[in-house]
């Protein structure tokens, strides 16, 4: 299970990274190396969900999304200086449950 949330951590480090590089070039006319790094470090994001022991591509993006929610308001807060609130922190704890239930709920 460690190895599944340090995957999800990855994944929404490099999505969210890379993501940010993009928009830094495209939207406040950074240099072009920052495009071609976050594009990159896109690339990169894509690869990583692969490592995921997981059989189905379906459960796993689903699952990710909700810990790339969660991570994406930790950005903003940390990063853009967009304090989070009650609101944003109720909606990811409500995402994290339905990632705990896409991906440890019992099946037969």
């Amino acid at each position: 299970m460690l190895k599944s949330i340090v995957i999800f951590i990855l994944a929404g480090f490099a999505e969210i990274g890379g993501g940010y590089l993009v928009w830094l070039w495209l939207r406040e006319s950074k240099p072009l190396w920052y495009g071609a790094v976050g594009g990159l470090i896109l690339i990169l994001y894509g690869v990583i969900p692969t490592l995921q022991n997981f059989p189905s591509f379906g459960r796993v993006y689903a699952a990710y999304g909700g810990v790339f929610i969660v991570l994406a308001i930790i950005w903003g807060w940390l990063v853009d200086k967009k304090t989070p609130d009650m609101y944003d922190w109720v909606g990811a704890a409500v995402c994290m449950v339905g990632v705990s239930i896409i991906l440890w709920a019992p099946r037969g």
